[in-house]
């Protein structure tokens, strides 16, 4: 009975000293060789023959195989994916697409349309909008609508009601809702409710070439600055035309928006545009070739006189933004046999448009700041580029700033060249002395900071009994600047034939007449010579919600650098 519990105690050590045995074989990374499969177990045999230095690899033998950053803490795994990402990303080449067009062509629901397609949105996401756009009565047009439009003649009333009411059915039939796809792209809340865009949207998608930056301009007249702050911004445009009865002539006839978009794209910098017709697959169009040629037919002459080369700047093909089709793949041929062209991924790809220098003078107009552990200010790079630890100038007022990061799209980056659209934090400068216009700029080569320029000016469309003189103020808009203006002097008229100076001198113009003059501003405002820097040295002048010229900087006073 005594020997009883000494073979008890023999037992617990022993099953102790294989428990500690286990830990150190785990600890020391090695297999126990009961349990391990035969390869293993030879891995084990030559671990055993090694001396202890070579099988025991030293704390400096493994900071040395770690990537050293200079000064800086070795990134952690993640940090150094996400570099690697980056690279990969600055690979692609990028390009702003802005989308133009007359309110309700469906700019917002192609852009939103887009971004599903290219799977930046998911479903759930799109069931959330369409409930939502039923909650907001967006779904379709409603009898509500036209009663609150006063339309008190009964019989007139009765008719709209019962168009309206086979144009839901139809919807409903269709199972589509353009607004919820507007919704991607539209996230203000007032645009929600009223169905239109105000501000102008942003959003990211690639192709396997490209990346690409939507810029979803306002198509209201009433929205026309924030859509010349949109394609200031772009590379190449998507003008969208609804193919449907009755809405392609109001964006047409003068006045419309689709005139006035087009112009201000071509004066903007726009060099390169795609002409979406859209709504092909509406009841009263059908994907008709007929409505399609007439649409074609009508813009070509309009586009050649807004100074496009139709045959090399300009491409037309049909979509259904709402339905997606021609849009990731290529039209079937029997929902549309004559359309042989690509689509509308295809076309984006497609595009070139001319190199740009990474290596000049920094130039990056800002559109917005805001503070966040910092100042931070947003724009796009139109020249050079700018990096972390650059020491920039913020002009006009000229304040020796520090960059601390960069950031395009949501991605940090080291470097950003130009075209991309990048967040840019800086030390040096609170954001309060920061506006929308200022210019972030080489130290080296600022930018012209003016109150007085010389320019040449296009006449478009005066208003109404009104005579452009000595005198004339409007609403000046260059890159992200808007100011009040002066024309102070007329200095020449143009030969609209020859484009030579007339002899005579000018004492007041007409539309469509080509001037040289001396425009003047009470502040100063950061511009270029538009043969040195076209994005900093083109714009447009607006009165009273329309735009009665568009020009270029020609000349800038001498010393207005500093």
């Amino acid at each position: 009975m005594a020997e009883a519990p000494l073979l008890d105690i023999e037992e617990e050590v022993r099953s102790l000293q294989l428990d500690s045995a286990d830990c150190a074989s785990e600890i020391n990374g090695l297999i126990n060789p009961e349990d391990a499969r035969p390869e293993e177990v030879e891995k084990v045999d030559e671990m055993e023959k090694d001396s202890d230095d070579k099988v025991t690899v030293s704390s400096q033998e493994v900071q040395a195989e770690l990537p050293k950053v200079k000064d800086k803490e070795v990134p952690a795994p993640e940090d150094v994916e996400a570099v690697v990402e980056m690279e990969q990303y600055n690979k692609k080449r990028h390009l702003n697409v802005v989308f133009i067009g007359h309110v309700d062509a469906g700019k917002s629901t192609t852009g939103g349309q887009i971004l599903f397609l290219s799977g930046q949105v998911d479903d759930r996401t799109i069931q959330k909008y369409e409930k939502e756009a039923k909650d907001k009565s967006r779904e379709s047009c409603d009898v509500n609508s036209i009663l609150a439009a006063g339309l008190e003649n009964s019989f007139y009333l009765e008719k709209l009601v019962t168009i309206v009411y086979y144009m839901n059915l139809v919807y409903s039939f269709a199972d589509t809702n353009g607004w919820y796809m507007a919704y991607i792209m539209d996230t203000n809340e007032e645009e929600r409710v009223k169905g239109k865009t105000v501000e102008v949207g942003r959003a990211h998608f690639e192709t396997e070439t490209t990346r690409f930056t939507i810029l979803d301009a306002p198509g209201h007249k009433s929205y026309v600055p924030n859509m010349i702050s949109g394609a200031s911004q772009a590379d190449i445009g998507v003008l969208v035309i609804s193919a449907r009865k009755g809405e392609f002539e109001t964006g047409y006839e003068r006045g419309g928006q689709t005139r006035e978009h087009v112009q201000l794209a071509k004066t903007l910098g726009v060099s390169k545009l795609l002409v979406v017709v859209n709504k092909m697959d509406e009841p009263t169009v059908n994907w008709s070739k007929e409505r399609y040629d007439e649409i074609e037919s009508k813009m070509i002459p309009f586009l050649k006189a807004s100074g496009y080369n139709v045959k090399k700047d300009v491409q037309f093909l049909p979509i259904s933004g709402l339905m997606g089709t021609n849009m990731k793949t290529r039209l079937d041929k029997a929902v549309c046999p004559w359309w042989n062209g690509p689509c509308l991924f295809e076309a984006l790809d497609s595009i070139e448009v001319p190199p740009r220098d990474p290596n000049g003078p920094l130039r990056m107009p800002i559109i917005d700041k805001f503070k966040d552990m910092g100042t931070v200010v947003m724009g796009k790079v139109e020249s050079g580029s700018v990096m972390e630890g650059d020491t920039l100038l913020v002009m006009p007022n000229k304040t020796q700033v520090k960059v601390l990061s960069v950031f395009c799209d949501e991605n940090k980056v080291r470097r950003a060249g130009p075209g991309e659209n990048v967040r840019v934090k800086l030390s040096g400068i609170d954001d309060e002395d920061i506006l929308s216009g200022f210019v972030l700029s080489s130290v080296a080569r600022p930018i012209f900071a003016v109150t007085e320029f010389d320019a040449q000016l296009q006449i478009l469309e005066l208003l109404d009994n009104a005579i452009f003189t000595a005198g004339y103020k409007a609403v000046l808009h260059i890159h992200s600047v808007v100011e009040e203006c002066e024309i102070v002097q007329l200095l020449q008229q143009i030969d609209p034939k020859t484009r030579k100076p007339m002899k005579k001198k000018v004492l007041f113009v007409k539309n469509g007449a080509i001037v040289l003059c001396r425009v003047q501003v009470n502040n100063l405002i950061c511009v270029e010579k538009f043969s040195d820097f076209p994005q900093l040295g083109r714009f447009t002048l607006r009165t009273e919600g329309k735009t009665v010229a568009v020009g270029k900087v020609t000349e800038l006073p001498s010393g207005s650098n500093f």
